[in-house]
């Protein structure tokens, strides 16, 4: 076998071998076995999590027609993309079997430092986002290096990390615990009030199904270099099909309010990159090896200590971002930004939406479900007047769940491999 050919195998995902025979004797039936197959074995995927949104939207728009409003939907999306940039962040350390809990701290340190020097000392706002996120990755890199050369927990060094950059934050705000931003700059247009043309918004819902017609002819030309069986181009097609159909339609209906918000786009490109990077990349490949089992990844010459420190400065970098989009949405840096319930909607928003809590299983994709189902039970409940204390009991309520389907994917998993 030449070199070519071991880089093929290596780069196609593989499928048993009474899933190859199924795909062979039959296209479309065999894709749909296959795939009960794969869902009998625990690989659910985001199933769950997508059958739990289809719930709560219908519950909520028979409740309140309001809820499905074009414009009730936009502010939605507004407020998704600042507390889905730190759930992005979260997926990368969960996907190593570890945890940051200062996401929310960090988010607010940095808004605070975009509110002193851009406000307060007169810098161009350019030069204070670039002093954030430098400081993100240094917390980054500080929380890798802790448990690299110490062996330091992250429950432990992070929730150290949340208590120290809450009173950073608290320190460089001053007396006054409040900056407000000005509301004509772009960058507070940006996370308030800018959205896409709508000509603009149309040809975005393409891409993700041109990227998946893309990468699914690539694979199976992989696939049949090596005499391997692949998807039938039909299913690859109705699947391209389907998916952009469903953007399109969702991209004129919010078109019929105020379109698509720049700052959710701007959330869904990084969400298409990390998920690029996870999956189609020599990095995302250590990772989740790494998250699978540590010491097989470093026995087989992965460089464990450098994946730790990507993972955690992606993190700390991404909350870094969260935070500098949320000061934008309000306008102001403040005592608090950052704190309430922000690094538990990051992290729950992370785990619902699929990504492991044991390591090794995850999908930047997650994050975007995740919140948008956090943001789904928040608005609807808003709009129905009912307290917050109802949203965090639901919310826990569906993290709970999220957690449950875990654990018997995985246990389903370890049994079938076993057998």
């Amino acid at each position: 076998m030449n070199n070519t050919t071991k880089k093929n195998l290596q780069q196609t995902p593989a499928l048993d071998r009474s899933d190859e025979r199924v795909l062979h004797n039959d296209s479309l039936f065999g894709v749909f076995h296959v795939f009960i197959n794969r869902i009998k074995t625990g690989d659910l995927g985001m199933i769950p999590v997508v059958l739990g949104l289809i719930l709560i939207s219908l519950v909520f728009s028979v409740l309140n027609p309001v809820y499905f409003a074009p414009n009730n939907l936009v502010n939605m999306l507004f407020d998704c993309a600042t507390v889905g940039f730190i759930s992005l962040g979260i997926v990368c350390v969960l996907m190593l079997g570890e945890i940051d809990l200062s996401v929310g701290s960090l988010s607010g340190l940095s808004s605070a430092i975009i509110g002193v020097l851009w406000v307060k000392l007169g810098w161009p706002v350019e030069a204070a986002i670039v002093v954030a996120l430098l400081m993100g990755a240094v917390v980054g890199i500080v929380y890798a290096e802790l448990y690299n050369r110490i062996g330091m927990p992250s429950f432990v060094a992070t929730l150290a990390g949340l208590l120290a950059l809450l009173g950073m934050q608290l320190y460089i705000l001053g007396p006054s615990g409040s900056i407000n931003l000005p509301y004509a700059s772009p960058l507070v247009r940006f996370g308030q009030v800018m959205v896409m043309p709508g000509w603009f918004s149309h040809i975005m819902a393409l891409i993700p199904g041109i990227l998946m017609l893309v990468q699914g002819l690539r694979t199976q030309t992989r696939r049949t270099q090596v005499n391997l069986s692949s998807e039938p181009m039909s299913s690859l097609l109705i699947r391209v099909i389907i998916l952009t159909v469903i953007f399109e339609v969702a991209v004129f209906y919010l078109n019929l309010g105020r379109g698509v918000p720049w700052i959710f786009g701007l959330f869904v490109v990084f969400v298409m990159l990390l998920n690029y990077a996870l999956k189609r990349t020599k990095w995302g490949r250590s990772m989740f090896a790494v998250g699978g089992n540590r010491e097989a990844a470093r026995r087989s010459g992965i460089n464990v200590r450098a994946i730790y420190i990507s993972a955690f400065m992606l993190c700390s970098t991404l909350a870094t971002i969260g935070g500098i989009l949320a000061a934008s949405r309000l306008a102001s840096a403040s005592q608090q930004a950052g704190t309430g319930d922000v690094n538990l909607n990051a992290i729950a928003a992370a785990v619902i939406g699929g990504t492991s809590l044991f390591g090794g299983r995850g999908s930047a994709y997650s994050a975007l479900l995740g919140i948008i189902v956090i943001q789904s039970i928040s608005n609807g409940l808003t709009l129905l007047n009912l307290p917050s204390s109802l949203r965090y009991m639901i919310t826990g309520g569906v993290l709970a769940v999220a957690v449950i389907v875990d654990s018997l994917a995985r246990r389903s998993r370890l049994s079938h491999g076993r057998s």
